[in-house]
């Protein structure tokens, strides 16, 4: 997770200096190559009093009908990160008809565990009260995160106590979306994460994996078979086999051709040859609770020739 975006730079400048552009960072190179003709913003709504958090919301310039929300939150191993770094995911919701909500939130070392999971609740109950105000549907609401941001959207699903806390239930929730999402990680390894955790006395009601329960929302699982950063076995294929034990709908997916860090980076357009993501999203979003099946098996789909 940590540092990982290093060698996200690393390959995504690569792969976009073969399409002949060039900026001063990839997920610039993302940003500028994203276009603004899909969907308006209004960036910068405040959730909290803390300069942190804030959130965007993108609407779709044509929406699907009933126009289903998603509120996405970005990785960073709980130690950095902006909103503004992933507007190639507002895009990529809102170009097919898909509402995004992007929200920051407090990282280490201003807060640790569990108060950015705190704003992840309030983001959302914010999202519920106000998105009809854009035209959302609030009955049709979705978490999604990357990383450390899929697990703020696993714990937000399954932890039912921390939508609780602001007026709010999993049963809200239409369904989630998790990218290469760490779900079941002690001991920590990560020197970065640790702390957020404290480590070496990290509590195990912090792990998703532990908060598993029969009505809980659908899932969408996808990671990256070379992950070496979050183990997928462990991680993604664990904590669908338990949602499966529990009658929990969930679909697990894994991809050839991604790593940990470009599987975000196949929703921008540059990049979704790399794997089919946003569409597995989409399908997800459009056909809930029909587009999973609590006993379907998982699906390794092999690198594209």
């Amino acid at each position: 997770m940590a540092g990982a975006l290093r060698q996200w730079f690393g390959a995504v400048f690569g792969g976009l200096l073969l399409l002949g552009v060039s900026a001063c960072s990839p997920v610039k190179i993302l940003n500028a190559v994203t276009p603004d003709s899909t969907f308006d913003k209004t960036a910068g709504i405040a959730y909290g009093e803390d300069p942190r958090q804030k959130l965007d919301v993108y609407v779709p310039r044509h929406p699907l009908e009933d126009a289903p929300v998603v509120v996405f939150f970005y990785g960073g191993s709980w130690n950095s990160g902006a909103r503004e770094d992933y507007t190639f995911v507002g895009e990529a919701l809102a170009s097919r008809g898909i509402y995004a909500v992007l929200a920051d939130y407090r990282l280490y070392p201003q807060v640790r565990y569990p108060l950015f999971l705190e704003d992840g609740a309030r983001a959302v109950a914010w999202t519920k009260a106000h998105i009809r105000e854009y035209s959302g549907n609030p009955q049709r609401l979705y978490l999604m995160g990357h990383s450390s941001g899929a697990y703020n959207a696993a714990m937000l699903a399954l932890d039912a106590d921390l939508l609780h806390a602001v007026g709010m239930s999993p049963a809200d929730i239409s369904g989630w979306i998790g990218l290469a999402g760490p779900y079941d990680f002690l001991p920590i390894k990560n020197p970065d994460v640790r702390p957020v955790f404290f480590w070496p006395d990290s509590p195990p009601q912090s792990q998703p994996i532990n908060h598993v329960s029969r009505g809980a929302p659908p899932a969408l699982l996808i990671a990256a078979n070379e992950d070496d950063l979050v183990n997928p076995v462990r991680n993604t294929g664990g904590l669908a086999r338990k949602l499966r034990e529990y009658g929990v709908p969930v679909q697990d997916l894994y991809y050839s051709r991604p790593s940990h860090v470009t599987l975000v980076a196949t929703l921008s357009r540059p990049l979704r040859r790399l794997a089919p993501v946003l569409d597995q999203v989409v399908s997800f979003v459009r056909h809930t609770p029909d587009s999973v099946n609590a006993t379907a098996e998982p699906a390794i789909v092999a690198p594209q020739p």
